[in-house]
């Protein structure tokens, strides 16, 4: 596995006022891990993850697997393997009240959760305060939460810390979660604009 990968936690920030979608991924130490810059016009969501801004070397990607689908999964492969490492979809209609993702194993099987904190403040987010209410995300494996995926409030740019010091036998792969804090970051970018 590439050892940007290493960490239990990042900072993951996506530019706004850009074309396309830049995405920089930090380690605790401040320094950049993984760059992305989303391809403008696609049909299908095709997310590359690179090493550095030069993207000199592909690490993972995130793809979609249909165009439109309201309950879109996403596959995550190491690159560097050709693997897959998992799953990530999207529970479309108990997403409209409160975010909510399936991550399923590189076979497709369930192994875990991806929830938005809670109900209440969900509302509150879509229906009075938007984006100025952060959103908070617990990964869980049965009711065990492995990882936290929490939102910095920042009016210029979208932040997301991603933690996962809980996970003490590491039982979730840290691909999986920096690809769910991708995919989280692009879908509040189309919500919010």
């Amino acid at each position: 596995m590439h050892p940007a990968f290493q960490y239990d936690r990042y900072l993951l920030k996506r530019q706004v006022f850009a074309l396309t979608g830049k995405f920089r991924v930090y380690n605790p130490q401040g320094q950049l891990v993984l760059f992305s810059q989303q391809k403008m016009f696609k049909l299908r969501e095709d997310i590359r993850l690179y090493a550095d801004e030069a993207k000199t070397q592909e690490i993972m990607y995130v793809k979609a697997r249909q165009i439109l689908d309201f309950s879109a999964a996403y596959d995550v492969v190491d690159s560097q393997t050709g693997s897959k490492v998992g799953v990530l979809r999207r529970k479309g209609f108990k997403s409209i009240v409160r975010d909510e993702w399936e991550v399923l194993d590189a076979y497709d099987q369930p192994i875990g959760i991806l929830r938005e904190d809670s109900m209440a403040l969900a509302m509150l987010r879509r229906l009075i305060l938007g984006s100025l209410l952060p959103q908070n995300y617990d990964v869980l494996f049965a009711e065990t939460r492995v990882a936290d995926l929490k939102q910095r409030f920042n009016l210029f740019r979208y932040e997301l810390d991603i933690d996962f010091t809980m996970d003490t036998t590491r039982r979730f792969d840290h691909r999986l979660g920096i690809a769910a804090g991708i995919l989280l970051a692009t879908v509040e970018g189309r919500q919010s604009s």
